[in-house]
């Protein structure tokens, strides 16, 4: 019966646990998307560069140098005259040459800067650096957009980082009162190891053990439950949070492992001191 008791006590631990690193798990998994959606949004921003009318085909080779050179160039394309020309007809059903004699549109490049350079203070640089090269017209990219993402990364920032203190709050609490619960019943057995001359060590021992696992069994029910949610998201309702690459799952299984054996450790050195510290008289009235 005794087995029994402790049994269920124990799974009911584990699973409280487990539940609060599912939240902390989610989180990981929230900022993981975020950071994916920006990083998307930023790559997909693109600048325009025009290059002047009287630029030849050295012109086009020596900007293709200067691009491949540029630390924040993740990929580029050169758009010819010609290529413009049959864009801009197929698009507006229009052909400029027509009436006026000649094809207005130059030789450009469309270059797209790897994320972390897609700031605006990242930006204006890079435009300044190209704009003063002599066979470069002008260089034009939306700048709307580059605001609204900078913007949108500071909120969404800031948001994300208060969510995550709370949660880590709110798991800290959950956790240690289910460990200083699951320690209590054991008051009496903590006070007669202390009588019979056990150092505050020995006494922690075990039960700091006994929560370690507990915390690593919490947290590997944990990573079984978020990846059959994964999965049933995936394949069931076709949406994916981020993409599925061994560092981003590395990333939350050590967030959700690391979480749950630091937050047990601490928690049940904290209960466990407390018993330890405390009067056989005391014990009787909690």
């Amino acid at each position: 019966m005794k087995k029994k008791r402790f049994f269920n006590m124990y799974l009911t631990t584990t699973v409280s646990v487990a539940m609060v690193l599912f939240l902390i798990g989610l989180e990981c998994v929230l900022l993981l998307s975020a950071h994916h959606l920006i990083s998307s949004a930023r790559e997909n921003l693109a600048l325009t560069i025009e290059l002047s009318a009287d630029a030849d085909s050295t012109a086009v080779v020596r900007m293709q140098r200067v691009l491949e050179a540029m630390p924040a160039t993740a990929s580029y394309t050169y758009i010819s005259k010609q290529q413009a020309l049959d864009d801009h007809i197929t698009a507006l059903g229009e052909d400029p040459t027509k009436f006026l004699g000649y094809n207005p549109l130059p030789d450009a490049y469309e270059l797209h800067l790897a994320p972390q350079y897609a700031v605006r203070d990242s930006i204006l640089p890079i435009v300044e650096r190209l704009e003063s090269l002599p066979y470069v017209e002008r260089v034009t990219y939306q700048e709307d957009i580059v605001q609204v993402l900078d913007h949108t990364v500071s909120e969404v920032s800031l948001l994300l980082a208060g969510l995550a203190l709370v949660l880590l709050v709110i798991a800290w609490m959950l956790i240690v009162n289910t460990i200083r619960l699951h320690i209590y019943s054991k008051r009496f057995l903590i006070n007669t190891m202390r009588l019979v001359g056990a150092t505050p060590w020995v006494i922690r021992a075990p039960f700091v053990r006994r929560s370690v696992r507990m915390g690593l069994e919490a947290g590997l029910l944990t990573l079984v439950v978020m990846a059959a949610v994964g999965y049933y998201i995936q394949h069931s309702l076709h949406l994916l949070l981020f993409p599925p690459t061994w560092q981003n799952f590395a990333i939350v299984a050590g967030v959700v492992l690391l979480s749950g054996l630091m937050i047990t450790l601490l928690a049940s050195l904290i209960a466990t001191g407390r018993y330890v510290r405390m009067n056989i008289e005391k014990m009787y009235e909690i």
